[in-house]
């Protein structure tokens, strides 16, 4: 499992967010660097977005695809992409990172 793992519920429809493109970058003094892409599960998880890389203190970016989403599901939606930027301190722990969306809104928090 990665040291950085997601995972996205679908509040409009009551279920977790499968088939879901997520994208995870690095912040590279102004640029972001892709460190890898993943597709939420039937469970609307995403643990493989690290590949090898190593976890390194500094600033991450998750990048959602929610407009690809709701777009495979017939449902209008007012975001496309839905950017996630975070902090790591401290490269030892993990990091869970959820997402709750709807076509018309999302909110984050750190999970466990």
């Amino acid at each position: 499992m990665s040291a950085i793992t997601t995972h996205v519920l679908d509040t409009s429809l009551g279920r977790p967010a499968s088939g879901m493109q997520v994208e995870l970058q690095f912040r590279s003094g102004a640029e972001w660097k892709s460190i890898g892409t993943g597709v939420t599960d039937a469970n609307g998880r995403c643990g493989t977005l690290m590949g090898d890389a190593k976890l390194l203190p500094g600033g991450y970016r998750l990048l959602f695809d929610a407009g690809g989403y709701f777009r495979n599901l017939k449902i209008e939606t007012f975001y496309s992409e839905i950017p996630i930027v975070f902090e790591i301190p401290r490269p030892e722990a993990h990091y869970h990172v959820p997402l709750l969306i709807s076509p018309f809104g999302f909110s984050t928090y750190r999970g466990s």
